[in-house]
């Protein structure tokens, strides 16, 4: 199994290399963001249903923009199954509630399926895991599939170390990459002024079209350093700080698909503050 494990880890770096090189698209420009940071906020059940079988609740508030408001409510139900000490399977579950501050309201709720593929081996006092994760996330409620497909295809790989030397703390680190698998295909030029297709365009043409959903890129880097705190028995305290490196496309169009505003690439980092309290049984 180990050997198997060494050679995912291989076959996992030449992939993401390959998925780094620069992604160049017709008509988009670059947008530097400005650094911030936000704070996350848990709290875990996880019972133990039969030996290497668990089940658990999450309850999760984020906080964004430099802890100036408030980003979302997440519930959250998994299954999780330990087929040795190798390899962990998951299944999961959760209904993201996204509240916009400018507005003052929730908006239209997010519904996110998840599964995961974990692999470990310990070395000495050491344990090096990878885990991927495949979420699809559907978006309900009216949204414009100019700007983004109804149901977001996410991949992430996160190569963890984690050290449990210590009787009660177990610090870490951990990179991850976050893999974007149906972004929107834009097809257009930008002449300076506006957004043409072809040297024939016209004022009041379009000036672009939505080409399929089939954009492949790295949207996320997030380096990770945090500890586990053993507390009781039963009970534990994880806390770290994230450090998120994100590039995305982003798409400024109106719903009839007839103005194509901006097609930006973003690029910033984003800080993360965590606790999350968890409770076994």
């Amino acid at each position: 199994m180990s050997n198997k494990f060494l050679h995912l880890l291989f076959a996992s770096s030449i992939i993401a290399c390959q998925l780094l090189l620069p992604n160049h698209a017709k008509a988009q420009t670059d947008v530097d963001l400005d650094p911030e940071i936000g704070g996350r906020l848990s709290f875990t059940l996880d019972k133990k249903i039969t030996r290497g079988l668990h089940v658990s609740l999450e309850e999760e508030v984020r906080f964004d923009n430099n802890f100036s408001s408030f980003d979302r409510f997440q519930t959250t139900v998994a299954l999780s199954y330990k087929v040795n000490d190798n390899l962990k399977l998951g299944l999961g579950y959760a209904m993201i509630n996204p509240y916009s501050s400018s507005n003052n309201a929730f908006k239209n709720s997010r519904h996110r399926l998840m599964l995961d593929v974990t692999g470990g081996i310990r070395l000495g006092n050491w344990r090096l895991s990878l885990k991927e994760r495949f979420q699809a996330t559907y978006r309900s409620g009216e949204m414009n599939l100019y700007q983004n497909p109804r149901t977001a295809l996410i991949l992430k790989s996160r190569l963890k170390l984690q050290y449990k030397g210590l009787r009660r703390l177990e610090p870490y680190a951990s990179f991850e990459l976050r893999n974007t698998l149906n972004a929107p295909v834009i097809v257009a030029y930008y002449n300076g002024t506006s957004y043409i297709t072809d040297t024939y365009a016209t004022e009041g043409d379009a000036g672009w079209f939505l080409d399929g959903y089939s954009n492949i890129f790295v949207n996320r880097l997030r380096g990770t350093i945090g500890a586990e705190y053993r507390l009781t028995k039963r009970s534990s305290l994880d806390i770290s700080l994230m450090a998120d490196y994100v590039m995305d496309n982003i798409v400024d169009a109106n719903s009839e698909g007839t103005i194509l505003k901006t097609y930006t690439h973003e690029t910033g980092f984003v800080g993360w503050l965590t606790a999350g309290y968890r409770y076994s049984f």
